[in-house]
């Protein structure tokens, strides 16, 4: 690792980055200018930075003169240096959805023969989670401006995306006028569908591996079965990170619902 001036470093056109705020900037920058610097820059060994854009900008706005950086020597491709900027960048989770969709975007470009599997593989990522950020090739133009713009996230987007130019023209206008993505997947399906909604008191799914999803209620449909299901996969993901066992969920939700065990 190495100390250079902050006049040695080079901005970098593939940074996927394009918004900043001055004021956070200013708070690492003091903090830099107290603590000290814990995470060096990257850079080419020409000043381009490859990562530590902010840490840079930081830097120059509290006085700091120089900063601590690693200098990547080997040959890199264009291809190679957005590479390096998206996924740092990815995997500290700061960028917008904009922000990750262009550069996700930016880095196929590069690589045209890439599958959408070969994306994740050097991202290091789930293929699915790179069909739903491409999905965004898919919108009508009014709907990726609004995307870009910042009107609604990537998980709209997606929804959005599944359904026809038409479709979308109406999908657009609800969440433009304050539809939740819930309701936005719900409207999206039925058009999809174009079929009459059937609602049962009790939907039993028996699965292959012996295991039964049942979800009961009062008159529900299909999608209302969708709707409980991602809603409960995601308080058991929480659960789980947390460590709780099954039967400490159960007994949350049991107590959430405000039902007696």
């Amino acid at each position: 690792m190495l100390t250079k001036p902050l006049s040695w470093f080079k901005p970098n056109p593939a940074q996927p980055r394009k918004a900043t705020d001055e004021k956070a900037l200013r708070a690492l920058g003091e903090s830099m200018k107290s603590d000290g610097q814990f995470q060096p820059v990257g850079a080419r060994p020409d000043g381009t930075l490859l990562w530590g854009t902010s840490r840079h900008q930081a830097a120059g706005l509290v006085g700091l003169e120089s900063l601590n950086v690693v200098v990547i020597d080997r040959s890199l491709s264009d291809s190679d240096t957005r590479l390096i900027s998206l996924s740092e960048n990815l995997h500290r989770t700061d960028l917008s959805d904009p922000e990750v969709y262009l550069g996700v975007k930016a880095l196929a470009t590069l690589n045209p023969i890439w599958l959408k599997k070969d994306l994740a593989a050097h991202l290091h990522k789930d293929a699915s989670w790179v069909t739903r950020i491409l999905a965004i090739d898919d919108l009508i133009p009014a709907a990726r401006e609004a995307f870009l713009g910042g009107a609604f996230g990537l998980s709209v987007a997606y929804e959005i995306s599944k359904a026809s130019a038409e479709e979308q023209h109406a999908l657009l206008a609800a969440k433009l006028s304050g539809a939740s993505r819930d309701e936005i997947g719900r409207q999206g399906r039925k058009q999809r569908k174009g079929t009459p909604t059937v609602r049962v008191g009790r939907i039993k799914c028996p699965l292959p591996s012996g295991a039964v999803v049942q979800v009961s209620g009062q008159a529900i449909s299909l999608d209302d079965m969708i709707d409980v299901l991602v809603e409960l996969l995601k308080a058991a993901k929480k659960a789980s990170d947390e460590h709780w066992d099954a039967k400490t969920f159960e007994r949350v939700c049991k107590d959430k619902a405000k039902v007696k065990p």
